[in-house]
């Protein structure tokens, strides 16, 4: 046998002496394979880079009838030094929504991509959490202001839902040039009825303004230096809204010293969490009966609980600080439907009234099954 012969020793097989070069590669393949791999490069750029998107996701919980950190102690969230408390158990917790990323410096591409399919976050465009002209500085005064009009609008209600009586004056802030209420009503007024309609907190202001419509002057009463004032001023439409033109805040002259204590959290959002925490500490027994409640909402000082922003994120952060029971403003149900963490029950409240209800029943071991709910299980 030769030794030249391919079926004895093979192509390329040194031990003979012989060395065969293998045929190339036809290009198409080489090229394919060059493609590919530019593809996963520009792929891996394109991750890394900018995107317009901001990242919400669970922030810290704070639990109302509890303490937080200030500076280097721990202080109560509420403290209200001049009033009979009474002893407290279980939870009430508040809860916030942290968001990753800020103008000129967004997450990327990669780390969005992430949060799309990740239940417990959500990408947002970042106009919506930034708008354009806004600054940094801008949002988190805002969100301070919020947080401070809140705090006051939660004492106001808890007070109010315990039955004291006390001044709640909606003022006018600001009157905005060009308006129908320019010259007509001035800074410092207190607006106290429309068409004889009592208003105590802007809400009913509104309603007020939006049911009297723009087809004719609506009398206002205000309480102009002390002095009573009756004044007309026609609405006008402003997007979907009818409004005066003016700015207006709640001023409050509270009976009793009720102290809210919370640094670097801002927005409006902690209202009816805290209402209940100043509730429970000035009611004998124990609102909760030891259960964990999470909760959110605005509220205004008759006790209307209105809705929020980044109510999922909200749910899963109750549901990692151990919350069974979830206090939700009625008008934020829809999204919640598909979004609740397995094991928690979801109350839909309209009223500080509603949610106090909801607690002491669950508090006593009542059956809560009759109670509004808008829950159903994330998938």
């Amino acid at each position: 046998m030769s030794i030249f012969d391919d079926e004895v020793a093979p192509r390329g097989d040194r031990r003979w002496g012989i060395s065969r070069t293998a045929p190339k590669r036809p290009f198409r393949e080489r090229f394919g394979w060059w493609a590919i791999a530019v593809a996963i490069v520009i792929g891996i750029v394109f991750a890394l880079l900018p995107s317009p998107y901001v990242i919400e996701q669970p922030g810290p919980v704070f639990d109302t009838l509890g303490t937080a950190l200030s500076g280097d102690d721990e202080v109560p969230l509420i403290t209200i030094p001049d009033e009979e408390t009474f002893p407290t158990d279980g939870e009430l917790n508040l809860l916030t929504v942290s968001v990753v990323g800020r103008p000129g410096q967004t997450p990327n591409w990669l780390e969005v991509a992430s949060a799309w399919f990740d239940r417990t976050r959500s990408a947002i465009p970042a106009e919506e959490i930034f708008p354009p002209g806004v600054t940094s500085e801008d949002r988190r005064e805002q969100n301070e202001a919020a947080m401070v009009d809140s705090q006051q609008d939660a004492i106001a209600a808890a007070l109010v839902e315990l039955g004291y009586e006390f001044p709640r004056e909606v003022t006018v802030q600001s009157v905005i040039d060009g308006s129908p209420a320019q010259g007509v009503l001035e800074d410092g007024d207190v607006v106290e009825a429309v068409d004889g309609r009592s208003v105590h907190t802007v809400d009913e202001l509104r309603r007020a303004v939006a049911e009297h419509g723009t087809d004719a002057p609506a009398e206002i009463d205000v309480l102009r230096d002390d002095v009573p004032v009756t004044v007309e001023v026609t609405p006008v439409r402003n997007g979907t809204a009818t409004v005066l033109g003016i700015g207006v805040r709640m001023h409050y002259e509270f009976p009793i010293d009720v102290e809210i204590q919370l640094n670097d959290v801002g927005g409006p959002s902690a209202g009816m969490m805290f209402a209940l925490g100043i509730v429970d500490k000035l009611t004998e027994g124990k609102l909760t009966g030891g259960e964990i409640f999470a909760g959110t909402g605005t509220i205004d000082s008759a006790g209307a609980v209105g809705a929020i922003g980044g109510i999922r994120q909200k749910l899963w952060g109750a549901d990692r600080a151990g919350a069974d029971w979830f206090l939700a403003p009625k008008s934020n149900c829809d999204e919640v439907v598909g979004h609740v963490p397995d094991g928690m029950r979801v109350f839909a409240v309209e009223t500080l009234d509603e949610a106090r209800d909801v607690v002491e029943a669950v508090g006593e071991g009542e059956d809560v099954s009759s109670f509004p709910s808008c829950e159903a299980p994330a998938s």
